[in-house]
């Protein structure tokens, strides 16, 4: 099994008739994600890489019989509006790609999709990778990189990353497919301070998901992600083992590491909070990314050669 993304769901994307929608069908395709159209105001009966082309999500929807997922690339200022058509047309998981996507925004399609029964992955995403049956977004760059990178699940000895980095996420399945584990699916699930899908709601499907043996975690000052997984390990809801690395650590107040979501305001969100409340609660907390691969491997263990 994966979570998110398998070969069977039917993705769209909107925008795909501009460059990054254009390069990132091609990569989806490649890896054999299950892509079915596209939509660009204006642009209806064009192709892009073979797919139709459509003016509207619902067109897309009703050509296709449903569509499970819908990856955005359009510009940030236009991410409300994408965002709420799909809701409204009925596809219930988006993926919000751009980053600088206004607060105001992500809080409204927040509420729109709760209200829907949809979630969204982002906004600032790479997305979410299932090795051997789909990509959304453009985690791998290329289709043959990501298939190199990235060992599909091995029974017994299969992980799920769930990351706040992008660059981290690819990192953390390169290094822990190195080590010989396998790999459900890596998720990136966005830098912004307001996201969709948070860390606790990604380790809670990799609990759910019978493949996934163990949870790996990348996380960062800031927020309270890394504290609501440790409240969900601590009162039973995540039972699998969680390994995780949180970065970070030399920040100040007021300093933010890399992502808008990452930054420390007063006590909250600090480092030394995050690895405290996560060791209470029984995870493994590594103190450099380096000992991640190490640590899952003992935690899981790699099959016999």
């Amino acid at each position: 099994m994966a979570i998110l993304i398998d070969r069977n769901k039917k993705v769209m994307v909107q925008g795909i008739t501009g460059r990054e929608g254009r390069a990132r069908t091609r990569l989806m395709l490649g890896f054999g994600t299950n892509v079915v159209g596209g939509c660009t105001p204006g642009k209806g009966g064009e192709e892009v890489e073979g797919l139709p082309v459509h003016d509207k999500v619902s067109e897309v929807v009703e050509a296709n019989d449903g569509v499970d997922v819908s990856v955005i690339f359009v510009p940030a200022r236009l991410i409300k509006h994408a965002a709420m058509e799909a809701i409204d047309a009925g596809v219930k998981l988006l993926v919000l790609v751009p980053d600088r996507v206004p607060l105001w925004d992500a809080m409204s399609i927040a509420s729109h999709a709760k209200e829907s029964g949809a979630e969204f992955i982002g906004p600032n995403t790479l997305g979410v990778i299932s090795p051997g049956q789909g990509v959304l977004g453009m985690i791998g760059g290329r289709a043959a990189s990501a298939k190199g990178w990235f060992n599909e699940p091995i029974p017994g000895h299969t992980v799920g990353v769930v990351s706040r980095s992008g660059g981290m996420t690819s990192s953390c399945g390169y290094y822990l497919s190195r080590a010989g584990l396998g790999l459900s699916t890596l998720c990136h699930v966005g830098g912004d301070s307001v996201i969709g899908m948070p860390i606790p709601r990604i380790a809670q499907l990799f609990q759910e998901d019978p493949e996934t043996d163990a949870i790996v975690v990348f996380g960062e000052i800031g927020g309270s992600q890394e504290e609501r997984l440790a409240e969900a390990v601590a009162s039973g809801r995540i039972t699998k083992p969680v390994v995780a690395y949180i970065g970070g650590k030399a920040a100040r107040e007021g300093t933010r590491f890399s992502h808008a979501g990452a930054i420390i305001e007063g006590n909250r969100g600090t480092h030394a909070g995050k690895v405290e409340m996560l060791r209470e609660a029984g995870v493994t907390v590594v103190d450099g990314f380096g000992d991640l691969p190490e640590a899952t491997v003992s935690v899981v263990g790699v099959p016999a050669s």
